[in-house]
């Protein structure tokens, strides 16, 4: 299978800070690679780069077949572009927005009318296309804003946390739409901070950090990389967990934490399920240990991400530069 996007090298510097050190990607044609990491890892420099907004220290992007350095023209044809905020005129209709859109990239008036109607049909947003964008819900302008990356139809989209803040249904409507895209052809770079979401679309995962790629893989192959069960244990409020985090260091395969949601929970990857819970908690209960809860899962991306980078995901606070303006290609 074909690359549709490849990435050799991308370095990015902001002064004396590198926010992007050697980054290599490569998304196959048709396919989704989720671009995962924690707080300042990098992934909207990485997004900027690719979709010709700003220029690389170092490196070299091709997508769908075009050199985006030497020819970001050519490049911005290929590409459809989809941020965390939907880049919509509140003040103009669904159709308004995405027919001006048409007309933009050079559609006559009939091309333009016709394409932004079928846009909005195929995005289940025909019944609102004569309201104004303004009026819409998250989740619609969410869509509009996809509907507008989508106008040329592009052999590639890059989505850019495309489902940071919408409510529930919002995102599952916003997955279907990503899940037909892929099914007609198109290829997509996902970054996001909701790691079901990329066990639930992405063909593969890269995650990075601090700039440099720490993992790849499919989302089953990085949940095999880090072992087996993991043990949770839910302590009574006010417990001192030093006996408990001793106990859980016996019975498991590496050293126990704290989990995020408070210090009366504590998880530890154990080798035989059920049987270490068993004895897990007969010890616990001998140490004197209350313990409310326990309970053995497959890993999950969150243990995959947690293992690998020691934080929870969350969205990117990247360096910018003083004008952004003046590094975009030309």
């Amino acid at each position: 299978m074909s690359a549709a996007v490849e990435v050799r090298g991308l370095v990015k510097n902001y002064g004396r800070t590198r926010v992007l050190d050697g980054i290599d990607l490569e998304i196959p044609a048709g396919t989704v690679l989720g671009l995962l990491g924690p707080n300042g890892a990098g992934k909207t420099t990485t997004v900027r780069i690719v979709t010709t907004l700003l220029r690389p220290t170092e490196g070299s992007v091709r997508v769908a077949g075009v050199d985006v350095l030497r020819d970001p023209a050519s490049a911005r044809q290929r590409i459809g572009l989809s941020g965390q905020y939907a880049a919509v005129d509140a003040n103009l209709t669904g159709f308004e927005n995405l027919r001006m859109v048409a007309r933009l990239y050079g559609m006559n008036r009939r091309e333009a009318t016709d394409r932004a109607r079928s846009l909005l049909a195929e995005l289940g947003l025909e019944a609102a296309a004569d309201r104004r964008a303004g009026t819409y819900s998250g989740g619609m302008a969410r869509r509009l804003d996809l509907a507008g990356a989508l106008v040329t139809r592009p052999p590639v989209v890059v989505l850019d946390e495309p489902t940071t803040g919408l409510d529930p249904r919002g995102r599952l409507d916003m997955w279907r739409v990503i899940g037909d895209l892929v099914a007609d052809g198109t290829t997509v770079l996902l970054t996001t901070q909701y790691l079901e979401e990329a066990d639930m679309l992405a063909d593969r995962i890269v995650v990075i950090d601090h700039g440099r790629v720490i993992a790849r893989g499919s989302a089953e192959e990085l949940k095999a990389s880090i072992g087996g069960d993991r043990l949770t244990v839910t302590l009574a409020a006010g417990q001192d967990p030093k006996p408990a985090l001793r106990v859980l260091e016996e019975v498991g395969l590496g050293e126990p934490r704290l989990e995020p949601d408070g210090q009366e929970v504590l998880s530890v990857v154990v080798g035989e399920g059920t049987r270490t819970m068993v004895e897990a908690l007969r010890r616990l209960d001998d140490a004197g240990v209350c313990v409310l809860d326990a309970g053995v899962h497959r890993p999950s991306l969150d243990d995959v991400f947690l293992s690998l980078t020691g934080s929870p995901a969350t969205g990117d606070a990247e360096p910018e530069t003083d004008d952004v303006r003046e590094e975009i290609l030309s």
